[in-house]
C-alpha cells in the first residue's frame, strides 16, 4: 500500500474518532475519496466510514509514530541527541 499523506491520515483519524461516536470535523474529499479507493475507508449515505482496514492501518501505524514522538525531547533532538528533522 502506498504511504498516506498527513491530510489522509488525519482523515483516517477523523473517521476513527466518528466511528467512536464523536462529532467530528469537515472531511477533505480527494482525501477520503483516495482512502476509499485503498480499502481504508467506505462511502455510505451519511457520508465515509472507517473500515476494519482503515482502523487496522491506524492502529499499526500509530503505534510507530507515538514511539518516534515519545522519542524526541522539545528541543527537537532525540534521546541519542541527533537533530529531528
Amino acid at each position: 500500500m502506498d504511504s498516506l499523506t498527513d491530510g489522509q491520515i488525519r482523515a483516517l483519524q477523523n473517521l476513527a474518532e466518528k466511528r467512536g461516536g464523536n462529532v467530528t470535523a469537515f472531511l477533505n474529499i480527494a482525501d477520503a475519496q483516495h482512502l476509499t479507493l485503498l480499502g481504508l475507508a467506505s462511502r455510505s449515505r451519511q457520508g465515509w466510514d472507517i473500515t476494519t482496514a482503515g482502523a487496522a492501518h491506524l492502529a499499526i501505524h500509530a503505534t510507530s509514530a507515538e514511539a518516534s514522538v515519545s522519542n524526541l525531547r522539545p528541543d527537537g533532538q532525540s534521546a541519542e541527541g541527533e537533530k529531528q528533522k
